[in-house]
């Protein structure tokens, strides 16, 4: 999958993601499962990890997206908020490796953004095994 196929909303949490400098971030288009898309990254601190959140909520309020329901409160290592058909895991870089989302959902199609913010060339893209 490439960053151009994303959904417009996508597109915008990832942007409010790169904004406040949050950290390997991927989009994993999930099939049969309750979510088309999770977005996931991290933040090297809990007040980034809460400016993050933050960030991508006000985008996709200014574009008309109604958060649906969020879990975590201020001070949490995970913040997920859940748009319905999509959902944003906002981790502590600790807390993401222990919860490993793309280990689980390891069969998924993926996109991930470096910190320049320009899509990587992953491994399905490049026809490589």
């Amino acid at each position: 999958m490439k960053a151009s196929e994303l959904r417009n909303e996508i597109r915008l949490a990832v942007e409010a993601a790169q904004d406040k400098q949050a950290v390997d971030i991927t989009v994993l288009k999930l099939a049969g499962a309750f979510a088309e898309y999770f977005l996931v990254c991290s933040g090297q601190s809990t007040p980034q990890i809460e400016a993050i959140t933050d960030a991508i909520e006000e985008r996709l309020s200014q574009s008309g997206r109604r958060l649906t329901h969020r879990e975590g409160r201020k001070g949490a290592e995970w913040i997920l908020l859940d748009y319905g058909d999509f959902v944003a895991h906002i981790f502590s870089e600790r807390a993401r490796e222990y919860y490993d989302l793309e280990r689980l959902w390891r069969n998924a199609e993926r996109v991930e953004f470096p910190a320049q913010g320009k899509p990587a060339t992953n491994e399905s893209e490049s026809g490589a095994a």
